[in-house]
């Protein structure tokens, strides 16, 4: 337990998680995924990052109460170090992999958009090896790798983590953007993100 970072100000990563959860990409359901919430969203920080914390998805709205700081990322070692007033979210290495492979992304969405994951190859989204299983040092490797592919933000399927999508952008606004032009795409194309 511990505060929040001094130059936290979350008002757009509490806007874009409304957002989300109005379109039901961040929520909680209980004929899905055992009941359990799911998507988080984060903001890096002059140090670290902050996140929604663990089982926040199904919240209507995010307070700083809701958040926690992740000082340190280690993927390889399935490690992390994190303070602030919650518990930081499962998927909290995969956001710091972003961070630590992409100097410029400052914004990270990761969402549950069924779909739209289904719909990832058609709509060319890069996906990672299903193999990679979500929360795991895997899954950080496989999202590294995508992410030296495609390092100016956009959105990428993570194939191993059912239904799960992640946005990046060089602020909150841009991940966002990217998130809700890839939700239009499968829209257009037939689909319901």
């Amino acid at each position: 337990p511990g505060p929040l970072p001094p130059d936290c100000d979350p008002a757009t990563l509490f806007d874009w998680f409304r957002h989300c959860r109005d379109q039901q990409l961040i929520g909680q359901d209980g004929d899905r995924y055992d009941g359990y919430a799911y998507g988080n969203i984060s903001l890096r920080m002059s140090r670290g990052f902050v996140i929604s914390g663990t089982q926040t998805g199904g919240k209507r709205t995010l307070h700083t109460g809701d958040l926690a700081w992740v000082l340190h990322v280690d993927g390889a070692k399935n490690q992390l170090r994190a303070t602030g007033p919650t518990k930081p979210s499962s998927e909290a290495m995969t956001h710091g992999e972003v961070y630590q492979t992409l100097p410029q992304i400052n914004a990270v969405i990761h969402v549950h958009a069924p779909r739209l994951w289904q719909s990832a190859e058609r709509l060319g989204l890069p996906t990672t090896d299903p193999a990679a299983r979500y929360g795991t040092p895997a899954m950080a490797a496989a999202v590294r790798q995508l992410l030296t592919a495609h390092p100016t933000g956009g959105v990428i399927a993570m194939g191993g983590h059912e239904d799960g999508i992640i946005a990046y952008g060089t602020d909150m606004d841009e991940a966002g953007a990217h998130l809700m032009f890839a939700v239009s795409q499968a829209v257009e194309r037939g689909e319901d993100a």
